[in-house]
């Protein structure tokens, strides 16, 4: 592999998946030895006012501008091509071009769909291999434009979906969606349960708690849950400070079953012995789930993105969707006591599970710029 080459790597901060598929396929790069990598956050560096309002927006819509984001997620599918598109299309366009004349790379990698970077092709006639790292279990037509030239995709169905508004099958590869190298890791469990205080004679619910304030009432949930004494409970409260501290009462009066934790570097620890977990369905959680095989309840799905990923896991038997408050602890309960369902969730979650795709991904784009800048090499050579 040609590690001389110069790769630009292209993300937002519009949740945290996008920006973490960058910097493991950023760490990819600098594991197999490329000396210039550089990652922007293209719309943040772009416009920072503009940047941080809509950002705010889009945490919004997980709790009160659900519509909102509904609206515009579907609603862009059928704007996509007509005129007043076009602010999308130029948006980053200046700061993409700093970028460019600075780093001059030999390679883009897009992990947030980004239309601008394939149109600076058009607009330039200048021709860098460019590529999109897809970072959800469905399709939607903004990270689609004619100078993409390849698309890294979680699933057969992603790739159907875009054969069938037709990209050329051969545009595409099925390489799963980039995660970080310690969910693939062989770790034994028994130290895990040891560093947590949990027992491994009794089952564990992992409730991931602390993204966007998404599950509501987790304190009453965990009070219903702990009038059973063979199941632990591990809430994750993220950043969320009020969260942990309106649970410290509960976790002191039930030291063994109740664990509330902060942020959590090493979440796969947590992964590797639940039995199930409570979760938002971002594609990245999905993913980092089918690699250790974990069951998930997907709790009031957002639409756009979200809805889609979730009524995909559902559909393959992966996952459970819960639209009420009032079903959830029903539904955790009835799971947690079915360990015939347990394992084929399990079993099904691991079947959608593709290894070390960052590695295969950077393999193949490094292998598909040379064939592309061979090609406008010859190309030219003809004229």
């Amino acid at each position: 592999m040609n590690t001389n080459k110069k790769i630009l790597i292209l993300t937002a901060n519009y949740g945290n998946g996008h920006m973490q598929v960058a910097k493991t396929l950023y760490d990819e790069c600098k594991s197999q030895g490329f000396e210039h990598v550089v990652v922007s956050n293209l719309y943040q560096e772009s416009n920072p006012i503009v940047s941080e309002v809509t950002q705010y927006l889009y945490l919004k819509s997980f709790s009160i501008g659900k519509q909102f984001y509904r609206l515009f997620y579907y609603g862009v599918d059928k704007i996509y091509n007509k005129r007043k598109f076009n602010i999308y299309l130029k948006m980053g366009n200046k700061r993409l071009d700093e970028l460019i004349q600075l780093h001059n790379p030999d390679i883009i990698i897009i992990t947030f769909p980004m239309i601008v970077v394939p149109e600076y092709r058009n607009k330039t006639g200048k021709v860098i291999p460019t590529f999109n790292v897809m970072t959800d279990f469905c399709l939607h037509k903004i990270w689609v434009h004619e100078n993409i030239d390849r698309y890294y995709v979680a699933t057969d169905y992603v790739k159907q979906k875009l054969v069938e508004i037709g990209t050329h099958p051969s545009d595409v590869k099925v390489t799963g969606i980039p995660i970080r190298p310690q969910f693939e890791a062989d770790v034994p469990k028994s130290m895990i349960y040891k560093k947590y205080g949990l027992s491994s004679d009794k089952k564990v619910l992992l409730i991931m708690a602390g993204a966007h304030g998404v599950l509501k009432n987790v304190k009453e949930l965990c009070e219903a849950l702990l009038l059973d004494s063979e199941v632990q409970i591990v809430v994750v409260c993220g950043k969320n400070a009020a969260l942990k501290q309106s649970l410290s009462v509960l976790e002191q009066a039930h030291p063994d079953q109740l664990k509330a934790l902060g942020y959590v570097e090493q979440i796969d620890e947590l992964f590797r012995v639940t039995d199930c977990m409570i979760t938002k369905p971002g594609g990245i959680t999905l993913t980092e789930a089918t690699a250790i095989g974990v069951p998930v309840i997907l709790y009031k799905p957002v639409p756009g993105q979200e809805k889609e990923n979730a009524l995909f896991f559902e559909d393959y038997g992966a996952a459970i969707v819960i639209n009420r408050h009032e079903d959830i602890l029903e539904s955790v309960t009835n799971l947690l006591q079915d360990e015939e369902k347990l394992e084929t969730m399990k079993q099904n979650m691991k079947k959608l599970h593709l290894k070390q795709s960052s590695q295969t991904i950077l393999e193949d784009i490094v292998e598909q710029s040379d064939l592309i800048m061979n090609n406008k090499t010859y190309a030219r050579a003809l004229s």
